[in-house]
């Protein structure tokens, strides 16, 4: 009885943290799918789309490397994922009062400052509750709720847009569900004041540091990061090509939202099964959503957007699955944060690079996008050679 209460507790955890991350989705996704027709409209060129959704990826990965050891060495989890929830829920409604590209892109990078803030103490919070229900299916659930967020956000921003509304009247309306956002976090906060005491046994490490298999999971995922393109190049494609128009865009992005959210679910499940074989599935996936939405039509694109979200769907929640079965609990916020600082500095470079490879010539942007992704596949290989899921 006591297994099966424990069991409802560990699950009933990751379900409010999941509320958590749908409005949080809601509100900072829903700017995230017209942040690139925004910059164009403010003046930006592609590359400096590219580098500016690069730049933001960039500091929300690599300061997670500090946010990450700073709350293993203080244990303050909670407290340092309220303040990074609160920048960045501050700095989406704000774009809504941005003059210039510039200032728009201070704004889009603190909001992913806020998420490099976060981040590292929310997983390792949640990795105690997913211990008990299953490292998969824990963080498939979230993102799953984490995606039916990152689905209505865009369809929010659309029906403004459908209704004509501006770009900044869909950035103001969006301070609804950042204030939501804060609400569910603070209730987070009091139901589960100590939610490491979900985890009562400790995985031990058998060396000093972390082991050989982590640093080529790390590298393998960094190589699928740096040749995904993000989704503001990809909406400034489509506006720059007429593929879709200006209120199809945030759908587009929602279907592939929505396909992220099943697919972190479905793969979840599958990963506490069968482990790092699934992420090489998905990889086969994926890979080719770069010819259909930067080659295809309408029906392509969409065809193309919904692969982009099956790879979506496994790097945001298998993919810190995986890291939550290879470190122990007391250096888990670090490994997380070292993970995303590795996977963050590769998007960025990826994502400047297919920013000028876009300006030049988009087939040369769909051959790196490939290559990067596919080279990832070897590596994971070795993984699995090495790493045993448990």
């Amino acid at each position: 009885m006591q297994e099966v209460d424990s069991y409802r507790s560990a699950m009933f955890f990751v379900i409010v943290m999941g509320i958590v991350s749908l409005f949080a989705d809601m509100a900072y996704e829903g700017a995230r799918s017209i942040s690139g027709p925004f910059l164009a409209l403010l003046g930006a060129s592609g590359t400096v789309v590219g580098v500016v959704a690069g730049l933001g990826e960039f500091i929300g990965y690599i300061l997670r490397l500090p946010s990450g050891y700073i709350t293993d060495r203080t244990e303050r989890y909670w407290p340092v994922t309220i303040i990074g929830y609160s920048v960045s829920m501050l700095a989406v409604p704000f774009l809504a009062l941005a003059g210039s590209w510039q200032v728009a892109a201070l704004f889009i990078i603190l909001e992913r400052t806020g998420k490099a803030i976060r981040t590292p103490a929310r997983d390792a919070i949640l990795s105690h509750g997913t211990k008990k229900i299953g490292h998969g299916l824990g963080f498939g659930l979230h993102e799953a709720m984490d995606q039916i967020g990152a689905l209505l956000g865009p369809l929010i921003v659309a029906s403004v847009l459908f209704f004509k509304g501006t770009y900044r009247t869909a950035f103001a309306i969006l301070l609804v569900p950042a204030i939501l956002t804060i609400g569910a976090l603070i209730t987070a906060r009091i139901l589960y004041p100590r939610p490491r005491e979900m985890e009562p046994a400790l995985l031990k490490l058998k060396t000093e540091g972390l082991p050989r298999f982590y640093w080529i999971y790390l590298a393998a995922m960094a190589l699928n990061a740096a040749g995904y393109a993000d989704f503001p190049l990809i909406a400034y494609h489509f506006q720059k090509a007429s593929i879709v128009s200006g209120e199809w865009i945030p759908v587009f992005y929602a279907v592939a939202m929505g396909i992220d959210g099943v697919s972190a679910l479905l793969f979840g499940r599958l990963f506490d099964r069968s482990g790092i074989p699934i992420l090489i599935v998905t990889a086969l996936i994926s890979f080719s959503f770069a010819p259909l939405v930067f080659l295809g039509g309408f029906y392509m694109s969409l065809i193309g957007m919904a692969l982009w979200g099956v790879g979506m769907g496994a790097q945001e929640s298998i993919m810190r699955a995986g890291v939550a079965g290879m470190v122990p609990v007391e250096k888990r916020a670090t490994a997380y944060g070292i993970f995303n600082t590795g996977y963050g500095v590769s998007w960025f470079l990826g994502s400047v690079l297919l920013g000028i490879f876009y300006d030049i010539s988009i087939y040369l942007l769909i051959t790196l996008s490939i290559a990067l992704q596919l080279a990832s596949i070897p590596m994971l290989l070795k993984v699995k050679r090495l790493y045993k899921h448990g």
